[in-house]
Parts: structure tokens; sequence; C-alpha cells
């Protein structure tokens, strides 16, 4: 039984080193682009009979969706034995319900759309909603970014930390790290007015003298999140740092990190980086991929991968 690690365009940072930890090299994919913008992967190797596993992120635009789209289609049509979706970040996840009249439930419309091309499993990381793992009729293998980032928090060494939620739906999350570390927990209540805008915030808990850590699926225009760290700091929290697994960071979110209060922002690479800033470190990834690929390979267990939920 043969693997082949395919990639899209936009994840090839991080499939070569999903690949490199899984000891083998990336498959060559070419892509051809027509004059008005239309695109056709192609596989330029066999992958009949092959377990395929295809690596793309499903950020901003839909062309990397659509990518992998046709990567599975693809491969389906070329009699690969069975095809995976490695996706680390799973875009249109906020749409996981009606919450206004007359909107659509995105993440289930991709569901259906990556079951529609072929795709027989599904591996991906932090959905902004868990209940997405519902939205399939495959098997689906939810990863946490906990199981690297409880590391980094313990490195810091401090015995003053609290955990910290930005939002109330938030709070399950940041709970389970503080249950983890056996440490304390505090609550940012915020009120918006619209998407992207935040109309106030509070806090609940006391974070006086404290060292904060907080933690959240992803990372948009940071308004949440420096918002929280300049009120965390404000109501006598010693230093504010984030864990994100998913750097978004759209519009204004570099700037606002950068005028922010927050000492260091920690993400991971699902995402590449669309800027830089001093106050953004990264971890990778890819050897925790890399190793739920030989497991499922060698029909081992993986839910010590599921640290956190």
């Amino acid at each position: 039984m043969g693997v082949k690690i395919f990639s899209g365009r936009e994840s090839k940072y991080l499939a070569k080193k999903i690949a490199a930890s899984y000891g083998t090299s990336l498959g060559d994919v070419k892509v051809s682009i027509f004059s008005d913008g239309e695109f056709q992967p192609s596989f330029e190797e066999t992958v009949r009979g092959q377990d395929v596993f295809l690596v793309q992120s499903t950020m901003p635009p839909t062309e990397n969706l659509f990518e992998l789209l046709l990567m599975i289609d693809a491969a389906r049509r070329a009699s690969a034995r069975k095809i995976i979706a490695v996706i680390p970040y799973f875009g249109f996840a906020r749409q996981d319900r009606k919450d206004k009249p007359r909107v659509a439930i995105g993440s289930k419309l991709i569901a259906n759309m990556l079951m529609a091309a072929g795709v027989d499993r599904v591996i991906t990381m932090d959905l902004h909603a868990d209940q997405i793992q519902g939205f399939f009729e495959v098997p689906v293998d939810h990863l946490f970014a906990s199981t690297l980032f409880l590391d980094e928090i313990r490195k810091l060494g401090s015995d003053n930390l609290i955990m910290a939620a930005p939002d109330v739906g938030g709070a399950k999350r940041a709970n389970s790290y503080a249950k983890n570390l056996n440490i304390g927990l505090a609550l940012c209540h915020k009120h918006r007015k619209k998407a992207n805008e935040i109309a106030e915030m509070t806090v609940i808990g006391d974070v006086s003298g404290r060292d904060v850590v907080i933690v959240d699926d992803m990372c948009d225009t940071a308004g949440t999140l420096t918002t929280a760290a300049d009120l965390l700091i404000e109501k006598g929290a010693k230093s504010v740092r984030a864990f994100c697994t998913h750097a978004v960071l759209s519009g204004p979110a570099y700037e606002r990190i950068n005028n922010s209060r927050l000492t260091e922002l920690v993400v991971t690479d699902t995402i590449p980086l669309s800027g830089s800033s001093p106050k953004i470190r990264v971890v990778s990834v890819a050897e925790l991929f890399g190793d739920v690929i030989k497991r499922l390979m060698n029909n081992e267990s993986i839910s010590s991968h599921f640290v956190i939920s």
C-alpha cells in the first residue's frame, strides 16, 4: 500500500514539512492557468491504487477551496485507493448555523462539496465549531493545537499564570486549558454591534498581578484579542500573551497587534502569514500532521492528539 502526499499552491510551504516529517517528498502537481483565470490541477505521477493525502487550507480566496475540490476529483478519476483531505485551516467554519434569517450554513455546504468530489476522510485542526464534524458522512479527525500550545505555555515557567477566554464562545476551550494546567480562569465578555466591531467589553475574574494567557481558535482582525489584552492590563494584569491556532490576520490586524499591550502572540502555520510583527511567533504543526498520517497508515490510535476540545 503506497502513500503519496500532494499540496495545493497556497499550502505547499506546510505540505513540504508534513511530507518530510512523514518521511517522503511532496508529490508533483501541475496547475495550468487559462488566460481568463480558470485553472486545472493535474497529477504528474501515477496515483492508481495509492492512498493520496491532499494538503490545502481553505482560507480566502475561494480558489483555495476549489483547487482542493478539483484535486480530489482528479485523484478519484485517476483511481486512487483512498483520498484524504488534510485541511489544517477549515474555511467558512464560522458559518456553522443560521444565526439570523436568510443566511447559508456555509460549513455544511463545504462538507457536501468535499464529499461530492469524492473525499474518503478529512483531517483538520481546531474547527471554529466542533459540530462541523457531524456535517460529514466520512470520518473526520479533528486535531487540536493544544497538543503544541500546552508545552509552549509550560515553557513560560511562570507560577503566576491565569488562563483567559477572549469571549464567551471561547470559555470551554480556555477552561480545558486551565484544568490541564491546574490554574485559574478569567473571562472577557464582549458585546458586538456588527461583525468585526466590538461595542464594549468587560472582564470577569481577578487578573491583578497575574501573567494572563489568552487562547482562541483564530485571530482575524485582532480586534477582540487586542481589546481584551489592553483591558486585562488596565485591570492589573502583569502581562498578556495569546495563543491562537489560525493566523487569519486580515485588515488592520498587524497594526492592532503591534500597537497593543500584548507581550506575544503565538500562532501555528496552518495559514501562511501575510505580514510580519516582532510580537508574533509561529509554531509549526507539520510534525503533528506527519505523525497522524503515519498512525493512520499503521492503523494506530491518534487519540493522544485530542488533548483539549
